[in-house]
Order: structure tokens, then sequence, then C-alpha cells
């Protein structure tokens, strides 16, 4: 949840997606927005600047077309703590033109298929990654999410506060991957474990592999 252009989150692997949207429909979320494919573009300078500064560019297409920035995150919290700046734009082919004239080129094409609820004030999504399945909950302070993290019955301590290109630096290290491409079509006879991220299951009960 971005409050005054902030992102607040935590991110948590899970077994099975279907059995968490199971529980967070009976606490009463509400669906925001059904299933949608993503394509998420995330640009740079041709030196690479941007992912220095662990600064985001990212230009999505989903039923909408997105641009965002998202600043460094903060250190030293619980949860993913960052500036970002984010609005729609009208087409998203010519968006890309546009950063690529302005000098900034494609560092990362990586897609998902994504699942939107809200459960009171806070936003939760069921994330399909190329790599493992992800539940992502986004509030207005760490407490928050913390909570609703219990009531849904995901372990706190199995939180990620890391973005989804930096977990997947990871699994392209461990399986030496492509740089640029995270695709279900490039991934498909890859399986990422926990591990691989730095993770365990978050699941009740479920451990890491």
């Amino acid at each position: 949840m971005v409050e005054n252009e902030q992102e607040i989150e935590a991110k948590f692997m899970v077994r099975d997606l279907q059995a968490v949207q199971r529980k967070l429909e009976a606490l009463g979320g509400q669906l925001e927005s059904p299933r949608v494919h993503e394509i998420n573009l995330r640009f740079d300078t041709p030196a690479g600047e941007l992912a220095a500064g662990r600064r985001v560019l990212r230009l999505r297409q989903d039923s909408r077309a997105v641009m965002t920035f998202k600043g460094p995150s903060q250190t030293g919290q619980e949860v993913s703590v960052r500036q970002e700046i984010e609005f729609e734009v009208g087409d998203f082919a010519t968006a890309r033109r546009l950063l690529e004239a302005l000098g900034y080129r494609v560092a990362v094409m990586y897609e998902k298929y994504r699942t939107t609820y809200h459960l009171r004030e806070l936003v939760v999504v069921l994330d399909e990654m190329p790599y493992g399945s992800f539940v992502e909950i986004e509030g207005r302070s760490a407490r928050e999410i913390h909570a609703a993290a219990n009531q849904i019955g995901l372990r706190w301590e199995t939180r990620s506060a890391l973005s989804y290109l930096a977990l997947f630096e990871q699994a392209r290290l461990a399986h030496n991957l492509p740089e640029s491409d995270l695709s279900f079509e490039v991934l498909k006879s890859i399986r990422v474990a926990p591990g691989d991220l730095g993770l365990n299951y978050a699941d009740d009960g479920a451990g890491g592999d």
C-alpha cells in the first residue's frame, strides 16, 4: 500500500496458493482484481545506474499500462519500506518508446499472474511467478502486515523484504539462468526450491525444501 508515496509490504513464498486464497476469503477478503497476466519491463541506463542505486523504473502491462518508480528500500525495517511513484499511461508501446528515446533500455523482462484482494485496510496479492507462488501483503505499517499474516496463516519469520527481481537473481545464480528473461517459458523446466532464494515456505506447518 502506498501512503504518501511510500510502499510498505512483505512477501511470503507458499506451497499452496489456493489454500491461502480460501483462507483469505474466509476472513472476509474482497476480490479487487481477478487473476490477470502481467508483463513487466524493468528499465535502466546502459551503465546500470538505477540498479546500482537500488532504484526501479518499471513499465507494466496487465489490464492497464502502468509506469512505476521505486526508490531504495529503507534499511533496518521489518518489512520493505520504499518510495513509490506510480501512474497509468495511455499506451504501453508508446511509453516504452519514450523511455528508450530518453536513453533507457530494457534490463529485464519478467511476467507473473496476479490476483488482488482487499482485507480491511490492506492489499493482499496472490502472485504466480515462474519460480514459485507468493503472497504479498501491503499495509500502512509492519504491525498491520504482521497481524494480517498471522490471520492468513503465514509464518512471520519466513517473510522477505526483497523484490521479485532480487529473489530471481538468487535463483539465476543457483540455476545458471539468463539475466534478462524471467518468463514462464524460460523457467518451465526449472524447479526452484525456497532454499535457492534464501527462503522457507510460509504456509503453516511447511518448511523449506
